[in-house]
């Protein structure tokens, strides 16, 4: 267990400094905020890119992966959708329901701690992951958001507009300009592929220090059960989601397989609470993405835990 731990606690006492760093003054929420869109526009792209053009598209690309990991996530988020509407829930609050149930912070919290698990394999299965969630949960759970506060608005509509909005997404934009060139063949520029590898580099350790300043402020209060039952389905539901797809669907490479499971057991997007803001429903979002970052702590390290005592797929 003490080897678990060493994963997992330098990762947020990160998160912990980052915090500690807007509490203090250090830093304001505005200039972290700034931080995170570094992360987002430039580290993370570079990352994504670094990651596709040093492997073999075929090892890139993985129809199993891709069909465990949207199947496991699609599942949970019809049946949180249905849970939802099912205790009278408007439409727009079901839709951002089910997204913090299904969408994890894959690129904030979920690549940093897999690259300890299993290495450079996490940035694979990281832009994978994001082709699911920037494909499909999110721009469903929008478009569902969308058609709710319009009262009577299509949800087709609203799809079609979020998607339209998504080819200005540098994840996306990063990730079909490395699946171009490692189909190319060409290889890039040393200078150039030393720029994307710096920042590359600064990707993990900046983004968990965001996530911490960002958490900085939010608070639970008042809607204890609704929040909880978000927080369970992710930190839970979501990870037992996707390891029954890997279960049932042919095997794959077991370090993408941990890879999966470990991105899919992480807190929900840290962009959770703008979203809820967006359609009314802030508290509920920012209150949840806060109890599930406090609880992903043990949750997750009981999951390592779990996956090198039982050996469960690993490397």
């Amino acid at each position: 267990m003490l080897e678990i731990f060493a994963i997992t606690t330098p990762i947020f006492l990160l998160i912990g400094i980052g915090y500690l760093a807007v509490m203090s003054r250090l830093l304001s929420k505005e200039q972290v905020q700034s931080l995170g869109g570094f992360v987002i526009s430039f580290a993370l792209p570079a990352l994504i890119i670094r990651a596709l053009i040093q492997q073999p598209i075929a090892e890139v690309f993985n129809p199993v992966y891709l069909a465990a990991y949207g199947l496991g996530s699609g599942a949970l988020f019809a049946a949180a959708l249905g849970f939802a509407r099912f205790r009278g829930k408007p439409l727009a609050a079901s839709g951002l329901y089910a997204l913090g149930t299904s969408a994890a912070n894959s690129g904030f919290i979920g690549y940093p701690i897999a690259t300890m698990v299993v290495g450079p394999t996490a940035a694979i299965a990281m832009a994978l992951n994001m082709l699911i969630e920037n494909l499909l949960v999110i721009p469903t759970a929008l478009a569902l958001a969308e058609a709710g506060r319009q009262k009577g608005g299509s949800f087709w509509a609203a799809l079609g507009k979020t998607l339209r909005q998504l080819t200005r997404n540098p994840i996306l934009i990063a990730i079909f300009s490395g699946l171009v060139i490692a189909m190319s063949g060409l290889e890039l520029p040393a200078p150039l592929f030393k720029t994307l590898d710096m920042l590359a580099t600064a990707a993990g350790p900046t983004a968990l220090f965001v996530v911490g300043g960002s958490l900085y402020g939010l608070q639970v209060r008042g809607m204890l059960s609704e929040v909880s039952q978000v927080v369970f389905a992710k930190l839970l539901l979501h990870p037992l989601a996707i390891f029954l797809m890997l279960v049932l669907l042919p095997p794959i490479d077991p370090a993408l397989a941990t890879a999966a499971i470990v991105f899919a057991s992480v807190p929900m997007l840290s962009v959770y609470p703008i979203f809820g803001q967006r359609y009314g429903h802030g508290e509920l979002c920012t209150a949840s993405l806060m109890l599930a970052t406090l609880l992903s702590f043990v949750t997750v390290s009981t999951l390592l835990w779990l996956i090198e005592t039982y050996q469960l797929p690993m490397p």
